[in-house]
């Protein structure tokens, strides 16, 4: 429709498309809204105030890559598209060109609006080109039209999530896992909503269920260990990590995050040469890996090598310039070392990324 077609363009002129509305930018979100084609008004001005980011907590495993989302684009053939018109949006999204992509499929959109097969293309096009806004709402449209599938509805509720609401992504989560009670990941995603909303009871019974349903889950068991850790349950969380860590291993996975929560954790009970070990197993499989860095800094700092320390701190900051925790271990290190002038600039550092992360959650 002419309206989204407006939208498309202006959000391109102001820089906020391809991921720049989950960096967080209210005001991004506010123009999105006002000129997304129309759904639903309840949901459009709902969405008016959505800050956009991960709703999952710090030590849980972003929303950066799904791959519980199926990559081999069949939802592409979906559309009731002329053939050589089909070959040329496939190519472009396999190329990445999904401005070209987006272009095209609303062109058709324009002719045939209550389409919900063109509506969905495009809702999935917008999902990999990280406009979350435009995919939840080209996805709602044509769930009124006609009901989603499974796979659809799920990149649905993630694009919930990657709007920061996670109230509206449980219901169509709660909904799959109704329709599908055998498929582990719907209550994993139940555990991590919970986990979010620190319903940390309800959060174990759901991942205990994704468990009992697929006992090699690897996420479902690193997931159960932060559970228990939040519970005070440290021994049972350094079981589940285990767990977690043989699985990665076995499967070949290559995640960081398992090795990182149980050297995280060993790390806070001062048992540093286990830490160690797991936060340097965490760093093979990814070497620039802001977390571990900084849990790696935070052992060498109790261990008084603080120029080892300063930098791994430095090289968490380097890999996620927005994190905040580093600076303050560094200002404390810093202000050790007799470095008034830098460990100040550390400790402001340190206090407007805190003060940006809190905006963030209160816009939410």
């Amino acid at each position: 429709m002419a309206g989204f077609l407006k939208y498309s363009k202006r959000g391109r002129e102001n820089g906020c498309m391809r991921g720049r509305l989950s960096q967080g930018n209210g005001q991004s979100a506010r123009a999105a809204a006002k000129y997304a084609f129309p759904l639903m008004r309840l949901a459009a001005a709902a969405m008016l105030t959505a800050a956009v980011s991960v709703c999952v907590p710090a030590q849980n495993e972003p929303l950066a890559s799904l791959p519980e989302i199926d990559t081999s684009r069949a939802w592409l053939r979906e559309a009731p598209l002329d053939p050589s018109l089909q070959a040329i949006v496939e190519q472009a999204v396999k190329d990445r060109q999904y401005n070209r992509a987006e272009t095209l499929i609303l062109e058709q959109h324009n002719k045939n609006p209550n389409s919900s097969p063109l509506l969905v293309v495009l809702g999935n096009i917008f999902f990999l080109d990280r406009q979350y806004l435009n995919c939840a709402v080209a996805l709602k449209k044509a769930d009124a039209l006609t009901p989603l599938g499974e796979r659809n509805r799920f990149v649905l509720a993630m694009a919930y999530i990657s709007l920061g609401h996670g109230d509206w992504a449980r219901p169509e989560i709660q909904k799959l896992a109704h329709e599908h009670p055998n498929n582990a990941l719907y209550p994993y995603w139940l555990s991590r909503l919970a986990y979010h909303d620190m319903h940390l009871v309800e959060a174990v019974t759901d991942v205990e269920r994704a468990i009992h349903l697929n006992p090699r889950f690897m996420k479902a068991y690193d997931n159960l260990g932060l559970y228990d850790e939040g519970l005070g349950k440290q021994n049972e969380a350094i079981d589940a990590y285990h767990r977690a860590i043989q699985l990665n291993r076995e499967n070949g996975l290559h995640s960081p995050w398992p090795a990182c929560n149980l050297g995280a954790l060993l790390n806070k009970l001062d048992r540093l040469d286990e830490a160690e070990a797991y936060l340097t197993e965490s760093l093979k499989e990814a070497p620039s890996f802001s977390q571990a860095h900084f849990q790696l800094g935070l052992l060498l700092e109790k261990r008084s090598k603080d120029a080892e320390a300063i930098r791994e701190l430095r090289q968490a900051t380097a890999s996620d310039p927005s994190y905040a925790e580093p600076y303050f271990i560094l200002g404390k290190i810093l202000q050790r070392e007799h470095k008034s002038e830098e460990a100040q600039e550390a400790f402001d550092t340190f206090k407007r990324l805190k003060r940006s992360a809190q905006a963030r959650e209160v816009s939410e």
